[in-house]
């Protein structure tokens, strides 16, 4: 299955990336060559064979619980929002980078 034109100048648009027209032919030609290039993969014999993802299989993440740190080496919320370009309640303000509709986090 072949990216059109359109399919590519949608993947840019969600990726926020601004094309020329020829940039975008160009891109066009190139992610089609790349998909290509994965057609082999099309011709395994994969019946039976679960998803996975992750190439180990049942690995997952070990993560300790999220407690606040009550030692010395904390950093007191004040002094950490000290140097901060604009707060709101205890969290530092940045930028949306979901655009308008995101609204300010």
């Amino acid at each position: 299955m072949a990216l059109s034109r359109e399919d590519v100048a949608d993947i840019a648009d969600y990726a926020r990336i601004a094309l020329t027209d020829a940039e975008l032919d160009e891109m066009t030609t190139y992610l089609n060559e790349a998909v290509g290039l994965l057609e082999p993969i099309r011709e395994y014999d994969l019946a039976g064979v679960e998803p996975t993802f992750h190439p180990i299989g049942d690995l997952s993440n070990v993560m300790a619980d999220d407690v606040p740190d009550t030692t010395e080496r904390a950093l007191p919320l004040d002094v950490a929002l000290s140097n901060a370009g604009s707060t709101r309640d205890r969290s530092f303000r940045v930028p949306s980078i979901l655009g308008a509709e995101g609204g300010d986090r």
